[in-house]
């Protein structure tokens, strides 16, 4: 029904990935191809995006783990939840970041004492 309104009557069309128009994200296109046809639809890559998963692989994530006293990062993984336009993407994804350097305070409230 869709595909007739654009006046395709092909099915099975594969899309790539979606192609910045400048740099490495923003506004882009993506280029589909079904038999002998092609097309280009606009696209969108947000540029706070995980850019090594591709802006069609959309994951859950879990809560944070611990941090490594070794490696000084905290990792988390996700699990694909969605594949936008047949999109090649792992099942699963890791993630690391800097543990936090600031060290919190446990005497909240408290003022130091007052010399006299």
């Amino acid at each position: 029904e869709k595909a007739k309104k654009d006046g395709s009557e092909c099915e099975d069309w594969r899309w790539g990935p979606c192609v910045p128009n400048s740099k490495d994200c923003g506004l882009g296109y993506r280029e589909g191809t079904c038999k002998d046809e092609s097309k280009r639809l606009k696209c969108k890559i947000p540029c706070n995006w995980k850019k090594k998963f591709g802006a069609d692989c959309k994951y859950k994530f879990e809560s944070w783990g611990g941090c490594s006293a070794q490696t000084g990062v905290k990792t988390r993984s996700g699990i694909l939840k969605k594949a936008l336009y047949n999109a090649q993407c792992e099942e699963i994804v890791y993630v690391t970041k800097p543990c936090s350097s600031k060290i919190k305070s446990k005497s909240k409230g408290q003022s130091p004492p007052l010399l006299s």
